[in-house]
């Protein structure tokens, strides 16, 4: 398992942070083309960046989550919005949560076909409604009430995303998405993880979480993973942390991930590193894996994971991007001794 972890000293000011992931799988060098390396690398640093826009002039850490969201569903590269995975049936069926830690006021929307941008559906339900879900075409419908962007779900089709769900019909498989590859050919095993997150605190001390998915390739019958599920894909809460997860998404619903990390810190004390780690543990004794990106009030933040890669980045008040897909501990500044084998 790998991470990168920093640790801040706390003044009368709390340092503003962001923390993006954009999925975890079977991502290694030999497997991305220093083309799709470069590209990917690019959009997590636009991300980071539109999150930090948002922080340094004061504005809200939900607000930056959304931002940097928002980035990442736009871009095709990513399983969320723009580069979500097909269905069964052939549909984009996209699934999005967002958290605020000062209130614990929650929103989610999940099994969505026609809202550009899942996370703005999910914020609004949050802040427009007295729910925290909606799904399918209730959702769609408070969406569009709500003025949000509505697209004809032909936007979401892409051609590699089309050509995975034809492969894995061939094989009768259910791929777990990210596309590590950068080709089209059906991976062995389910190697592929999906979903984007981001973690944020503002200058005013308050945290908050946001996760946005298309969930899995060639899934069935109206399937909803972790993502839009509060405390198993996200959550967030000013006395211990914020969290978005990536993974295998039934399993992280099991293991209540996102609030087990977050329990541990508050109730425990438990290092946020060791926190993530013991519930990535128990995600891995009933069969699944995947990351946390997992950051403190206080600043302090960590991004683990216990497959191969997970694409991921890091910004703070010094305003410098620092973004990692592979294993190896890659940003400047980091802790070497929070890295694993």
């Amino acid at each position: 398992m790998t991470s990168i972890q920093t640790n801040i000293t706390t003044g009368n000011t709390p340092p503003i942070r962001l923390i993006i992931h954009g999925g975890a799988g079977t991502i290694s060098r030999s497997r991305l083309t220093p083309e799709h390396e470069q590209a990917y690398r690019q959009v997590l640093e636009q991300s980071l960046v539109a999150g930090h826009t948002v922080l340094k002039a004061g504005g809200s850490s939900v607000d930056a989550v959304i931002a940097a969201i928002v980035v990442m569903e736009d871009s095709p590269l990513f399983n969320a919005g723009k580069g979500a995975v097909f269905s069964h049936e052939g549909r984009n069926e996209l699934d999005a949560s967002i958290m605020e830690g000062a209130t614990r006021m929650a929103g989610a929307v999940a099994a969505v076909t026609t809202i550009r941008n899942p996370i703005l559906a999910a914020h609004a339900v949050m802040t427009k409604s007295s729910h925290v879900m909606l799904i399918g075409q209730g959702a769609e419908t408070f969406a569009t009430e709500q003025g949000l962007e509505i697209v004809d779900p032909s936007y979401f089709h892409t051609e590699f995303r089309w050509n995975q769900l034809q492969k894995a019909i061939a094989k009768n498989r259910v791929l777990l998405d990210h596309d590590s590859n950068s080709d089209t050919q059906l991976p062995s095993i389910d190697e592929k993880r999906g979903t984007v997150g981001a973690v944020a605190l503002d200058r005013y001390g308050n945290l908050a979480a946001g996760t946005s998915t298309g969930g899995l390739t060639n899934k069935r019958y109206g399937r909803v993973g972790d993502s839009p599920i509060i405390g198993a894909g996200t959550y967030a809460d000013n006395r211990s942390v914020a969290v978005s997860a990536t993974g295998t998404g039934e399993m992280f619903i099991r293991a209540a991930a996102a609030f087990n990390t977050a329990a541990q810190v508050r109730l425990l004390h438990t290092p946020i590193a060791e926190a993530a780690d013991n519930t990535l543990a128990e995600i891995a004794a009933i069969g699944g894996d995947g990351g946390l990106i997992v950051l403190d009030a206080k600043g302090n933040y960590t991004m683990r994971f216990n497959t191969e890669g997970m694409y991921r980045g890091m910004i703070g008040s010094d305003g410098i991007a620092q973004v990692s897909i592979f294993r190896e501990v890659e940003t400047p500044g980091s802790d070497p001794s929070a890295a694993m084998p």
